[in-house]
C-alpha cells in the first residue's frame, strides 16, 4: 500500500515537474494571424522548401492549401514537389530509418506540432540555432538543447554564436550574437520564420476560423433564443402565476 502511494505521488508530481520546466524557459511571442492569408501563404511555400525535406505532415493534403486563396494550378507549380497530385497527403520521400540514422531519432511528423509544442515555443525554436562543434551536426538550440536537427534555415538567418553569462557556479547562454550574416537581415528572417509558424497553426487546424465564428453564431441563436423562450414560458404560465 505505501508503494502504491508513493508511485500515485510521483505519478501526480510529473506534470506539475513539466510545468516548472516550461515556465523556467523564456518564449518570444509568435505573431500568429490566421486571418492574414498572404503570410500563411508565405509560410506554406517556407515549408514545403525548408521542413517537408525531412518532416512530413501526413494528415494535410497539399489540395487543402487552396482554403488560402491558392489556385489548384499555383500549388502545382510551386508547391507541389513531394507528390504528383494536389489530392496526396503531404509526405516525405525519406524512409524512417534514414532519419533515424542521420539525426538519432526519426524527424516527427509536423501536422499538429503547433498543437503540441505551442505557437511561442515554435517560434523561439526556430530562432534559438547555434553553432555548437561538440554537436554532429554542428549545431544547437537554446529551447532544445542538444537537438539532432540541423539549421536548415542557417543559410537565410546567418551563424549565431552564443554569449554566455555566470549564474552561480555555473555559465549559461544569455543571448546569441550574429557572427555570419545569412543572406537576409535578422529582422527578415524573424518575419519569415513568424510566416511559418502562422502557416503550422493554421495547419494543426485549417478549420480554426469558422469553428470560432460558427461558435459565435450559436451563441447569439441561443441568446436570441433565450429572450423568445423566456417570454413564452411567461405566457403558458401566466394563468397559474
Amino acid at each position: 500500500m505505501k508503494r502504491l502511494k508513493n508511485f500515485l505521488f510521483l505519478l501526480a508530481a510529473v506534470p506539475v515537474l513539466a510545468f516548472a520546466s516550461e515556465a523556467s524557459l523564456h518564449l518570444d511571442k509568435a505573431p500568429v494571424n490566421l486571418a492574414d492569408q498572404d503570410s500563411l501563404q508565405r509560410g506554406a511555400r517556407m515549408f514545403v522548401n525548408y521542413c517537408l525535406n525531412c518532416h512530413s505532415a501526413g494528415s494535410m493534403r497539399y489540395s487543402r492549401l487552396q482554403d488560402l486563396g491558392l489556385t489548384e494550378d499555383q500549388i502545382k507549380d510551386n508547391l507541389l514537389f513531394a507528390a504528383e497530385k494536389p489530392g496526396e497527403p503531404m509526405k516525405v520521400g525519406m524512409a524512417k530509418t534514414d532519419g533515424k540514422a542521420w539525426f538519432g531519432a526519426t524527424p516527427p511528423d509536423l501536422s499538429v506540432i503547433s498543437r503540441s509544442r505551442g505557437a511561442d515555443w515554435l517560434y523561439t525554436y526556430l530562432r534559438g540555432f547555434y553553432r555548437d562543434d561538440t554537436r554532429a551536426t554542428g549545431w544547437n538550440n537554446t529551447v532544445f538543447d542538444k537537438v539532432g536537427m540541423p539549421h536548415v534555415m542557417w543559410s537565410l538567418q546567418g551563424e549565431m554564436a552564443p554569449r554566455y553569462k555566470k549564474e552561480g557556479e555555473h555559465e549559461v547562454i544569455e543571448r546569441l550574437e550574429l557572427v555570419k550574416p545569412g543572406s537576409v537581415t535578422l529582422a527578415e528572417y524573424d518575419a519569415m520564420v513568424g510566416d511559418l509558424v502562422n502557416y503550422l497553426v493554421w495547419m494543426g487546424e485549417p478549420a480554426q476560423l469558422q469553428r470560432k465564428q460558427l461558435g459565435l453564431i450559436v451563441l447569439a441563436f441561443l441568446a436570441v433564443f433565450f429572450v423568445v423562450a423566456y417570454y413564452l414560458k411567461k405566457e403558458y404560465w401566466k394563468d397559474i402565476h
